[in-house]
Order: C-alpha cells, then structure tokens, then sequence
C-alpha cells in the first residue's frame, strides 16, 4: 500500500495531532504560549521518527527543526516551511466556541490556527509518518517551523543565515496552499513583499476641550489630510517613484492570470462588497490580486472611542498602514519614498515608525519543483498555477538565502475564515493535502 493511501487510516490520530494543537495558544503578537508550542511540535516530531530539536536565536522564538535522512536518495532534499503562531482571537464574542476548543463538527475542526497553519503543518507532519510507515521517505526531509510569521517573522532571515548549511535543500514547499469555492487546489509560485509603517501626527501638549477647535489644529484631521495624499480612488499610490523599480507580469505571467479562474460573486457575497475598487472587472481584479501594489489603512486611533459623547480635541492621531510591494520594490527604499513624500507635501512633522519591510518573491513555473507539484496536486483537484498570491510571508528570505524555488500548496479553503472569528480546517482537504504531500516527495525524489 502506498503512502497516500495510509493517510486515510491515520486521520483519527491527525485529527488528535491538529485539536492537541489548536487547544495550545501560541500568539505571537502577545508571546502568548509560544515555548510550548514549540515544545509540543517538537515532540510530535521527535514522535514519528524525526532528528528533532528547537533552534534559538537571543530575542526570537524558537524554530522547530526537523530532518528525516532518506535510504532511497540521499541525494535530494525537499523542505517544509511551517509556522507554529497564530494570530489574536479577539474579538471573542464572535466566537461559536472556545478559540482554543478544537470542537470537530460536521467534517471540520474549529479554533484559532486550525488553517494558519496548524493544519498545514499537520497534514505535512502525517504524510512523512505515512511515508515512514511505509519503509521511509523517498528523499530527504526537512522542517523548519517558525514562531513569528504572524507578526512577519522579523527573525527568519537571522536564523537562515545561522542554519544556512542545516537548512540547505533543493526546493521548500511553502506553510499554506489555498483550494477554491470549486474545490481547485492554487499552486501559489510567489508572495508580494510588505511594508508596514505607524504614522503618528502630534499637537497640543495634551487633550483638549474640543471648544477650543476654533483655535488649535486638531492633529487627527493633520493627520487624515496626509492619509488623502498616499494614493487616488483606483488604489494607485501616489507616492513619488513608488513604482520606477517595479517589475512588470511578462506575457507568459499575464496568461497564467487569465486563465486563472476568480468567483467574483462568491467573493462578493462572501465578503459582503458590491463591487471592486474603482469599479474594475474581474480580469483588472485578477490582475490586481497579483501584480498591484496596495496603500491599506489597518487601523486608525485618535481621541474618545468609547459609549455615547465625549467632546475632546486630542493631543495625537495614529495610523497603522501596510503597503504591498512588488518584485523589483525594495522595503527600505519605499520607506525613504514615502518620508521625502509626506516632507514634500508638506507633512514632514509627521512621525513615520517603520514596523515591518518584506521584499516580494516569485518562482519560475517551470521549476521542477512546480511541475511536480502540480502532478501531485491532483490528489486535491484539478490544480491551478497563481502567479503570486496577494499576501506576505517570508519567502524571499528563504529563496535568497538558500537559493531554491518554493511553491505553496495545501489545504487551507478560501474560506476557511483564517485570521477571523469561527477559523476551521475541512478535514476532508486535510487527507488530500496529506496525500498530495507524500506525492510531490515522491515525485521531487525521482531522477
């Protein structure tokens, strides 16, 4: 019996693995349970016959790294790339359940992570034990399981360059994969970069009686006005040489994305929106999704937020802004673009607080790697390529430093609510995922 065929025999004890760590917290924003978390991944590890141990850096989390040596080809190494953090789970009164419950209901299990990424690393966790079972794994196995993507992993690339020699492999494939309303697993060949900035606009010494508007600037309307010179109502930054490095999609880029098929009414309903930004079509959405950058305002904080009327005039604004970047955009870069913008335009008191720069990353399709993937992706469904997926993760610093291809692919359902109240895993699509994963080994090991 091949490996593939295991997994379905070891879905309950995959299902115990997935609740075990869904009912451990392991927030990275907080700190929140993240040295045993690690711990636990590293035991589960340890449990199915890995070299297992937890790698440290000074002020970081801990990576859990594993390696499974193959009998069969020593000689090719593929790695998983996983993370072990999750996001927040306010608000919790959204919540059917406990965050941290692992209930399994209805062919699902619920709780923060049950997607991102603790099922990915599950269903990863069990193909390599279906494979052992099985008389070992065709090629060289590797993991390296994080702590900090959820925060942007501000010291992956410390550890890469660390562990360069322990971490060296042929090909990574990546901590998530998403599968569509019509069940097509997307075999993701990049990620956009980010750069997370605080803006912060300062005026009087403290809160004020807002009577005293007619006299004193109020720093959050300062504040809103520079917000109105980042970008136009299409989404366009209008930051000054934001785009002159940026790379262009190529012709064979540009067909992969039209024939990527986008449920623009699925998304619709399911997000609740009427239309895209700047009324664009589904083709101009698509293209969007993959190659534009963004301007997005994630939070804004000034003054009285509380019940009923409080009439102040604050002392500060502060605006938490991430920006999507593209191939060819580099992080320190845009940031020095956008502080010469703001003094040009005549905010240069504004405080401009760098929180998070991560350059983009995108994969040649005719990687190996990927075409294998895509062979073994049928365990899934019929699977579409994606030129780049609209998210950050560090992929670049792990192209970069190791100098390998990587590609995603999982099980994670589009709408899987991740990073959202009621987040779940289909368990359906974690077998498939598992399967998948013992493919693309199988495949990669072959001369």
């Amino acid at each position: 019996m091949g490996a593939a065929r295991r997994i379905r025999g070891m879905m309950p004890g995959m299902v115990r693995d997935l609740q075990e760590l869904v009912r451990q917290p392991s927030v990275s924003a907080t700190g929140e349970g993240l040295e045993d978390c690690a711990g636990m991944v590293c035991r589960m590890l340890a449990g199915m016959g890995a070299n297992a141990k937890l790698l440290r850096i000074k002020g970081a989390p801990p990576v859990v790294y594993g390696e499974v040596i193959s009998e069969q080809n020593p000689s090719r190494t593929l790695l998983f790339y996983n993370h072990y953090d999750v996001q927040p789970v306010e608000p919790v009164e959204l919540w059917d359940d406990d965050p941290y419950s692992g209930r399994k209901r209805r062919g699902r299990v619920y709780g923060r992570g049950a997607s991102d990424d603790k099922g990915e690393l599950v269903a990863r966790l069990g193909a390599v034990r279906a494979m052992l079972d099985g008389g070992g794994v065709p090629c060289n196995v590797k993991f390296v399981i994080e702590g900090e993507e959820e925060v942007g992993s501000p010291h992956v690339r410390e550890y890469l360059l660390k562990h360069r020699k322990k971490f060296a492999c042929d090909g990574v494939v990546w901590e998530f994969g998403y599968v569509d309303v019509n069940g097509r697993p997307i075999v993701g060949l990049g990620m956009k970069g980010l750069l997370f900035v605080e803006l912060t606009a300062r005026g009087p010494a403290r809160d004020m009686h807002s009577s005293l508007a007619a006299i004193v600037e109020n720093p959050a309307w300062r504040l809103v006005r520079a917000l109105h010179t980042l970008r136009d109502a299409r989404g366009r930054v209008l930051v000054r040489d934001w785009y002159v490095w940026a790379e262009r999609l190529s012709r064979r880029d540009i067909a992969l994305v039209r024939k990527e098929p986008f449920d623009a009414r699925s998304f619709k309903s399911e997000y609740g929106v009427k239309s895209f930004l700047g009324n664009m079509g589904v083709q101009e959405a698509k293209r969007a999704l993959v190659s534009a950058g963004t301007c997005n305002i994630a939070g804004l904080s000034s003054g009285y937020g509380g019940e009923g009327a409080k009439t102040v005039l604050p002392s500060m604004a502060t605006a938490k802004l991430d920006f999507r970047l593209v191939p060819g955009m580099v992080p320190s870069v845009q940031a020095a673009r956008l502080r010469r913008h703001l003094c040009e335009k005549g905010y240069g008191d504004i405080g401009v607080k760098i929180l998070h720069g991560e350059a983009a990353s995108r994969t040649d399709p005719s990687s190996r790697l990927v075409q294998d993937t895509l062979a073994a992706a049928i365990e899934i469904g019929r699977p579409i390529l994606n030129v780049s997926n609209a998210a950050t993760g560090p992929m670049d610093a792990f192209a970069s430093v190791l100098g390998v291809p990587c590609v995603s692919v999982g099980c994670t359902h589009v709408y899987s609510r991740i990073h959202s109240p009621n987040e779940h895993v289909r368990l359906d699509l974690l077998e498939r995922a598992a399967r998948c994963m013992c493919g693309i080994a199988e495949k990669y090991a072959a001369p």
